[in-house]
């Protein structure tokens, strides 16, 4: 069973920066699409950014321009840069992968933007 462990989250003021970083258990980077996804209190969890096996890259509006998901296949680990936090971006934020059934979610990184 592939294990997916999220980090980097924490406080940020809005207009900050963090990077989340995603690593699993197996080489599964290689062999699906995998996405970041993000719910906040009292809303259903939304996939946010993708990553197709091809490295193209799709995002909701709400973050296009401002966040940049990445995989870095020889270390294993999936990233997502995010510039420009604004306060709507407080979320926990998940990563696993997309446009199929997704794996066992992990415990996710909590981000959030307040000043």
């Amino acid at each position: 069973q592939v294990q997916l462990v999220e980090s980097g989250g924490g406080l940020v003021q809005p207009g900050g920066s963090l990077r989340l970083s995603c690593a699993a258990s197996a080489s599964i980077f290689r062999l699906y699409a995998m996405g970041w996804y993000r719910q906040a209190p009292g809303k259903q969890r939304e996939l946010v950014a993708a990553i197709a096996k091809t490295g193209s890259t799709s995002y909701v509006p709400s973050v296009k321009g401002r966040f940049a998901i990445s995989i870095d296949n020889a270390e294993n680990t999936m990233y997502l840069q995010m510039n420009s936090l604004k306060p709507e971006d407080t979320a926990l934020y998940y990563c696993n992968v997309a446009a199929r059934e997704p794996l066992v979610w992990g415990q996710g990184t909590q981000v959030t933007v307040s000043s």
